[in-house]
């Protein structure tokens, strides 16, 4: 202690403890809470299977939750499953559901790959190489 100041023990009041600091509300919100604890998709697709979306620039989405706005706007451009996932930063079943539950509400289209033979489309497998190096 600097000499002239008392301390706890010669004082008549106690120190006052440090305020609690208000807390922020956090914006963060657990990735399966945004699918309602879900984790399967109600339809099957493959994660490099391409979405597009069907809404029209100028169709107002605000109505939407914030993750249904993102996926519109990242399907404006074709993109995989596995883009959207790693763009939004969120598990790959979290947005499988998300985009099962958008194809079934009619405002994206889930395009699968044609597979032949047990193969896939080359096309396919270049196009979704192509996404990933943009990342």
């Amino acid at each position: 202690m600097v000499s002239g100041q008392q301390g706890w023990a010669g004082d008549s009041t106690p120190p006052h403890p440090a305020a609690p600091r208000p807390q922020k509300p956090s914006s963060l919100v657990r990735p399966y809470a945004v699918t309602g604890g879900r984790t399967a998709p109600r339809m099957k697709f493959a994660m490099e299977a391409l979405v597009s979306s069907v809404t029209s620039e100028y169709q107002d989405i605000s109505l939407l939750s914030p993750e249904y706005q993102a996926i519109i706007q990242l399907t404006r451009n074709v993109r995989s499953v596995a883009e959207i996932s790693a763009l939004l930063r969120q598990p790959l079943g979290v947005v499988r559901v998300l985009i099962a539950d958008m194809a079934s509400e009619g405002l994206i289209r889930v395009h699968q790959p044609a597979l032949d033979a047990g193969k896939p489309d080359l096309n396919l497998l270049e196009r979704v190489l192509s996404g990933l190096r943009r990342l």
